[in-house]
């Protein structure tokens, strides 16, 4: 018998569809960065990806191959960039108190 497993890599961005896919993962990613802006940026890059990187590049102003990188995990976007991104995306930031742990 000759089982064999393909295995393809996955990504998160073909999951995110809609509006309210991208809401509800970016809020996950925030609530488990810990801290790490290269989380956040990753994520970022998987949503842009699920919208097209050359449609944020075009919004943005900025070189679709930056962004990439920029927006890679292991890039070092600038708060800039990330406002850029969101905005190109649709979306905004919302600041909230945090929840005080007791």
């Amino acid at each position: 018998m000759n089982d064999k497993i393909t295995i393809r890599r996955w990504s998160i961005a073909s999951e995110l569809k809609t509006d309210e896919d991208i809401c509800h993962y970016l809020s996950a990613v925030l609530e488990d960065a810990d801290d790490d802006p290269a989380f956040v940026a990753a994520a970022l890059g998987e949503i842009a990806k699920a919208r097209g990187m050359s449609k944020i590049a075009e919004e943005t102003g900025l070189g679709r191959e930056s962004l990439y990188k920029a927006l890679s995990g292991n890039g070092n976007p600038s708060f800039g960039t990330i406002l850029k991104v969101i905005k190109a995306l649709g979306f905004s930031l919302d600041i909230k108190p945090a929840l005080k742990h007791a």
